[in-house]
């Protein structure tokens, strides 16, 4: 296997080729250049070389979405060092158990999360951006390319946990040129004048795709917000900075519809992306005709590093994942291990492609149980796909409803959910009854100015649904327990009954 390097790949090539110039990243309302985040990439490789970071070690990050992040990420994975970027929100204890199950050689964090990266639990000597110990140190004399490969371990990302334990997923060099030449390249279509926005943020599989690899991949623009995403910013963002592909979650494209914007805001969007949870139908139907662009709604994994099932522009079709993207394969199987064929049969999700994991650190169990012979990756996704190849998702394989004997997807009956207009959100999970028998329940937000009627909703549902689907009981609340890619944490939901 020759040398090669993602860093090197996603932003030499560029300054090589004379794009220096161009316009790499906008972060509030100033620009970075290409030649300028190579720059920074080169002072972070100076820095690590300073304290003792070598080809292979992790440098976990706990970093805003920011030009910081991608220097520190661009440059440690240039200099042949690891980088896992772990999750803003999460608290000392739990950065403390990634960098101990890691055995990070260095720590890396926004000022603003200074007080979680410095307590006694993590070891001294973290990276503090934005103060002056780091202002300060200036060296940004060019920095030599580490020696990798594209099988040599390049990042590992933590699952984001909706059970409660993360697993590092370690990714290769390879991996990251492998999601922009298979879904970035024949589903968006990206090209070198494409401006990139997510909601999802850098340091998960989906948000480091959007907003790092595809526009690097290309030459483009990442648009950059390091708070918390709310409708109000990020629709604000958007008529400012006009980005042409808008990467979100269903839940927040569900909030940025009940924000009643101006539909004008979204001129320069030519698409909507769509991942962490099943999108519903009527939401897809609502948010495209709405704003005038096609919404494309597909699944991915932290394993398989991005998007590897989903819709396209000249083919939508609403409450489905779409077909798989070029250069994977899909196939589903039952309980034994069999191949599904069947159309329209339930069957658990297996995917193999170019982009796959090798496997979870110091997890060997459940790499073996994950990770499969001849590539595959057992999801843990419950689908069924049609006669004409379009794929739907029923649910995580522990969190299908077996009720009256039968099974039921929740991603069915949120979807029907949904389509009530006082409903802004639902999620639906089972458990048990008095008598010990499985049924189904759901938690609802309502829609902004609306309140919800729970015997309207019961007549909604007998109009949708078979008697053994509806919903036996129904939770109001303020908002729903995600995780930061917007996936439901529904074993939070099954607790709190």
């Amino acid at each position: 296997m020759g040398t090669y390097n993602a860093a090197a790949w996603l932003l030499d090539r560029h300054v090589d080729a004379g794009r220096g110039d161009r316009v790499a990243i906008r972060f509030e309302g100033t620009s970075v250049t290409y030649r300028e985040v190579l720059g920074e990439v080169f002072r972070v490789q100076h820095a690590l070389a300073d304290r003792g970071v070598g080809p292979g070690d992790r440098v976990v990050m706990v970093v805003n979405d920011e030009p910081d992040f991608v220097a520190w990420f661009l440059g440690a994975m240039r200099a042949g060092a690891v980088p896992v970027p772990l999750s803003t929100m999460l608290m000392t204890e739990d950065i403390a158990g990634i960098v101990a199950d890691a055995e990070a050689s260095l720590l890396v964090a926004s000022a603003e999360h200074q007080d979680r990266v410095s307590a006694g639990e993590l070891p001294a000597g973290a990276v503090v951006l934005g103060t002056p110990s780091w202002a300060d140190y200036d060296d940004r004399s060019e920095a030599p390319v580490g020696d990798t490969d594209a099988l040599a371990s390049a990042l590992w990302l933590y699952s984001s946990g909706t059970t409660g334990s993360p697993k590092g997923v370690m990714h290769r060099h390879g991996s990251l040129q492998a999601t922009a030449d298979t879904y970035a390249r024949s589903v968006l279509r990206t090209v070198e004048d494409d401006r990139f926005l997510s909601i999802a943020k850098l340091f998960f599989a989906y948000g480091l795709g959007n907003s790092l690899t595809f526009p690097f991949a290309v030459g483009a623009t990442s648009i950059l917000h390091p708070a918390p995403p709310t409708p109000a910013d990020i629709l604000r963002l958007i008529a400012e900075e006009r980005p042409t592909l808008f990467f979100a979650s269903p839940g927040f494209t569900a909030a940025i519809l009940d924000a009643a914007p101006d539909p004008s805001v979204f001129t320069g969007v030519r698409a909507t992306v769509t991942a962490g949870e099943s999108l519903p139908a009527d939401l897809h139907r609502r948010f495209s005709s709405t704003f005038g662009h096609p919404v494309l709604d597909g699944i991915g994994t932290t394993e398989a590093l991005h998007i590897f099932m989903s819709n396209r522009v000249d083919d939508q079709v609403a409450g489905t994942s779409g077909m798989p993207v070029e250069g994977y394969e899909a196939h589903l199987r039952d309980d034994g291990g069999d191949e599904v064929v069947e159309p329209d049969t339930p069957g658990y999700l297996h995917v193999r492609g170019p982009s796959i994991a090798d496997g979870y650190w110091r997890r060997a169990d459940a790499t073996a149980a994950a990770f499969l012979d001849e590539g595959w990756l057992r999801t843990g996704d419950v689908y069924t796909r049609s006669a004409d190849g379009h794929w739907t998702f029923l649910g995580r394989n522990n969190d299908m409803i077996k009720a009256g004997g039968i099974w039921v997807s929740p991603a069915e009956v949120e979807s029907a959910l949904v389509e009530h207009p006082s409903v802004l959100e639902a999620a639906v999970v089972g458990a048990r009854n008095a008598d010990g028998l499985e049924q189904t329940v759901a938690f609802v937000v309502p829609a902004a100015g609306h309140e919800i009627d729970p015997a309207e909703i019961e007549r909604h549902c007998r109009s949708r649904m078979a008697a053994f689907k509806r919903p036996r009981e129904l939770h109001v609340v303020a908002e729903l327990p995600k995780t930061a890619t917007g996936k439901i944490r529904r074993f939070q939901l099954r607790e709190s009954l």
